[in-house]
């Protein structure tokens, strides 16, 4: 049977003779469901309305890398379906047991780019009544700026929102207005984690080569800092910068000497460049098994924790703000903020990064 995304009201057909006991008796709370199929992980919210917002009750994440060796072939590989099916049974099961009555679920750039997708999306609903939708980059996009919003300044007239993803990176260009932002432009790189980490490898890298890494990614984001002159608003300290992505979150972690990743302390957190440049330099040249073994990467995030690194680097130093916020917010927080019709902050309870 199919998960549904929406449903009408719930009918009551018992007995109609018991007014004191119905008064009494609590509604049970509506729950929504958000759910963001990347090229490289699979990620789940659940949540309930709050008075602030909407309170998270329920989050899974795993890494799926569906995503891998598409650039190369155009295709998922069957593996990469297996695993991803695996994990979206997890995901249907939480969905099942909370009885969620309106849920968004939905892929991004590995099935905007793999040519057996329609055969993949059609298998996820036979496997796990889960119905995914294919969302262009641009929605992408939007969904990413409505579940960051709360962590704007509303004081600093322009922002630069990015997300790094596994096979495409966003750069949203905003002019802030109060509360709400109005995005001015935006851009979607084809080059996310994944598939920067298939064509350059793991590392480690010398110096030299993780420069020419990060050289190419500058010279693709130039002719949007030229169309905005956003290097202008930069120097006069009129930008806000604001990152989404496990990248980011992590190396917040990494500079505030975490034992261990806590969303909590992290997302909300500011990350200065110097701290930046430093950590994005040792990770590159560091080996996927060293990086592993800090509790704040961990196995999954390791193996293309260098390709981040260098987004990250290109986009830190292309416009040189000096700091930027992490957010361990995203895609989901923008389905919930349309679902519910109201601004989230409440944190997802968990290690649960993006």
């Amino acid at each position: 049977m199919a998960i549904t995304t929406q449903s009408g009201p719930r009918r009551n057909n018992g007995p109609r003779n018991n007014a004191p006991q119905r008064r009494l008796r609590r509604r049970r709370p509506e729950f929504c469901a958000a759910l963001d199929l990347g090229t490289n992980n699979c990620r789940l919210l659940i949540a309930r309305p709050a008075p602030d917002g909407f309170r998270i009750v329920d989050a899974f994440s795993r890494v799926v890398q569906l995503g891998a060796g598409v650039e190369e072939t155009g295709r998922l590989s069957e593996s990469a379906i297996r695993r991803t099916i695996d994990a979206l049974k997890v995901c249907a099961g939480k969905i099942r047991k909370r009885r969620v009555r309106q849920g968004r679920y939905v892929a991004t750039a590995a099935c905007r780019k793999a040519e057996n997708c329609e055969e993949f999306l059609d298998r996820v609903e036979r496997e796990t009544g889960l119905g995914i939708e294919i969302i262009s980059a641009k929605e992408e996009a939007r969904l990413t700026l409505a579940g960051c919003v709360p962590l704007l300044d509303g004081h600093t007239p322009r922002a630069l929102l990015f997300d790094i993803g596994g096979g495409s990176t966003e750069v949203l260009w905003l002019q802030i207005n109060g509360a709400q932002p109005k995005l001015i432009d935006w851009i979607s790189l084809p080059l996310g984690v994944v598939t920067l980490t298939e064509r350059h490898g793991q590392g480690p890298f010398v110096p030299e080569a993780y420069r020419v890494i990060v050289d190419e990614l500058l010279g693709q984001l130039q002719p949007f800092c030229e169309r905005h002159d956003i290097i202008h608003h930069v120097r006069s300290a009129g930008v806000q910068m604001l990152g989404s992505s496990g990248t980011v979150t992590t190396l917040a972690g990494l500079s505030l000497e975490l034992p261990r990743y806590d969303r909590a302390r992290v997302d909300g957190s500011f990350l200065e460049f110097e701290a930046v440049h430093r950590l994005t330099g040792m990770l590159s040249a560091m080996s996927a098994e060293d990086r592993a073994g800090h509790p704040c990467i961990g196995r999954d995030r390791a193996d293309m924790m260098a390709a981040g690194c260098a987004i990250l680097e290109a986009i830190c130093r292309r416009w040189p703000v000096g700091r930027l916020r992490v957010a361990d917010r995203g895609v989901r927080e923008g389905i919930l903020v349309d679902l519910l019709g109201r601004k989230g902050d409440e944190a997802a309870a968990g290690d649960d990064r993006g």
